[in-house]
């Protein structure tokens, strides 16, 4: 009997899942400007938390405390820290801005329409660009979502990881296709909550299981480097598998460095938040900017306490589970290790419902956004301006499939690292759009070819920084992101003191200011 508990509390919450996607699937169908906006609705919390869920997605539960079960507290603490700085400041200085200039610029309802509409062009090349980066980038995240169902279902039903992978990416198009973004906001309060529960729940089985926090500690010293903050340790591999001796993992003696350079690399990834659609998205569709301070300390106070539960169930994790997770990839299962573990069957099927929630609740936006780039932004915005609502919607409902179909073929491997994966794909999101959303809402000389140089420069030094130069270590072994950011901004500065200044795009600027001063 206890073999069915779990699938059954997963399959009750799927079926919730699908029930707020049909119940607000009429409304979100009314016109594109609520199937991607929600029209401009949502309430404090729902903004708040249905932006944290969608960003934090499964890397939370499973990516995160993965870096931390493998190699120590260092790289995750380190993110965490950045991820943590980057949230608040964000919703501080972006969230109020945004909103009020996205409905001075056109009422934009997407990304590359505000882009678009805060500097007036004509042609729509910042729009075109805008999308085709929002396409790649998301495309890439969507994998990474079908990468973390495959392993959760692979981890507990033991059958084949394509599979599985394909199954939980078929339910997550079908609820995106239905529902929309009203829907998916909606449902992504409810994943937020489930996912903190979660995490919550299984930290507190871990250190109770273990002892406390005083035995995780006195464990962990044994592993050089393991609690060092400004240093690394480093497992012992043969063939991808970390090595094992007396039944403890092995590691090397001397641990490797992690200077200042590497902390602000790695701190840089809250940078990133300036630039990632999915939570820009929720400060344009918030329904009175006024509201947008109690979203901020609801996000603040969620990612806090996300962040740090997901660090530590790694590090308990390895104390509790030394050698049960021997490669990189096996080392992002130890929520669900611990779930399994130390839980009731049933219990165990609800937290593993907060892997899945933070899978859909993500998969879901950049889906979304992916399709809505394509549809409106470039069918409709350049192709096709003249394309109807109900036009945009099915173009839209295409290419949500089309992306769907890539993000699988992309997923197939079962060694596929999620951390890595995101990481790559949140330093494009960073460097391409972080730049020119800060210099667009807070600084008025910015021009529209500044813009392009900006997003240019910032999307296509992820790739040069990640392919060609990382690899070759030392100075430029640091997170892409970083210098790809600062490239991006110079590019953006250097560009707009050279061309000329449209004044109805500074009369838009002025506006805009007024309003937020009101």
């Amino acid at each position: 009997m206890d073999s069915f508990l779990v699938p059954l509390a997963m399959i009750c919450y799927m079926a919730v899942i699908i029930g707020i996607g049909f119940y607000y699937a009429k409304k979100s169908h009314e016109s594109t400007a609520h199937y991607f906006l929600g029209g401009r609705s949502l309430g404090p919390y729902v903004t708040a938390m249905s932006a944290e869920a969608s960003d934090m997605s499964g890397w939370l539960l499973m990516g995160l405390p993965g870096v931390a079960y493998f190699t120590g507290i260092t790289d995750a603490f380190w993110t965490a820290i950045g991820l943590g700085i980057g949230t608040y400041v964000n919703w501080l200085i972006v969230a109020k801005r945004l909103r009020i200039y996205s409905h001075i610029a056109g009422d934009s309802i997407t990304i590359p329409d505000f882009f678009s509409n805060r500097f007036r062009e004509k042609n729509r090349t910042i729009m075109g660009i805008a999308a085709i980066f929002i396409l790649i980038f998301f495309t890439v995240y969507a994998s990474s979502c079908f990468v973390t169902v495959g392993k959760l279902f692979h981890a507990l039903f033991g059958l084949d990881y394509i599979y599985m992978m394909i199954a939980g990416a078929v339910f997550v198009v079908v609820y995106t296709f239905v529902g929309g973004f009203l829907a998916e906001s909606v449902s992504d309060f409810m994943q937020s909550v489930v996912m903190i529960i979660s995490l919550v729940a299984v930290f507190g089985v871990g250190i109770n299981a273990a002892g406390g926090l005083g035995n995780v500690v006195a464990n962990l010293r044994q592993f050089p480097g393991f609690l060092e903050f400004v240093g690394i340790s480093q497992p012992v591999m043969v063939d991808g598998v970390q090595q094992v001796s007396n039944n403890l993992p092995v590691f090397a003696e001397e641990i490797g460095s992690y200077g200042f350079l590497t902390i602000l690399s790695t701190l840089s990834w809250g940078l990133g938040y300036f630039g990632v659609p999915q939570v820009l998205l929720r400060f344009m569709a918030i329904r009175d900017p006024k509201e947008i301070k109690v979203s901020r300390r609801a996000a603040t106070v969620w990612v806090f306490i996300s962040l740090s539960a997901a660090v530590l169930i790694g590090m308990i994790g390895r104390a509790l589970y030394p050698t049960a997770l021997l490669t990189v990839s096996d080392s992002e299962s130890i929520f669900i290790h611990m779930a399994s573990n130390l839980m009731p069957p049933f219990l165990a099927g609800i937290m593993m419902a907060g892997i899945l929630a933070a899978t859909i609740s993500s998969s879901d936006s950049y889906l979304l956004i992916a399709s809505s780039a394509v549809a409106k932004n470039l069918y409709q915005g350049i192709f096709k301006k003249e394309a109807t609502d109900r036009q945009v919607m099915k173009a839209s409902k295409i290419t949500l499939l089309l992306i769907s179909l890539v993000a699988m073929l992309l997923a197939i491997d079962d060694q596929s690292v999620i951390f890595q994966i995101v990481s790559f794909a949140w330093a494009g999101f960073g460097a391409t759009f972080g730049p020119l959303m800060l210099f667009s809402l807070f600084w008025k000389n910015a021009t529209k070819e500044g813009a392009v140089a900006g997003m240019l420069t910032g999307g296509i030094m992820v790739f040069v920084w990640k392919l060609l130069l990382k690899p070759m270590g030392g100075v430029f072994g640091i997170y892409e992101l970083l210098p790809a950011f600062i490239l991006s901004s110079l590019a953006i500065i250097i560009v707009s003191n050279l061309t000329k200044k449209d004044p109805k795009v500074l009369a838009d600027y002025d506006q805009a200011m007024k309003e937020l001063n009101k």
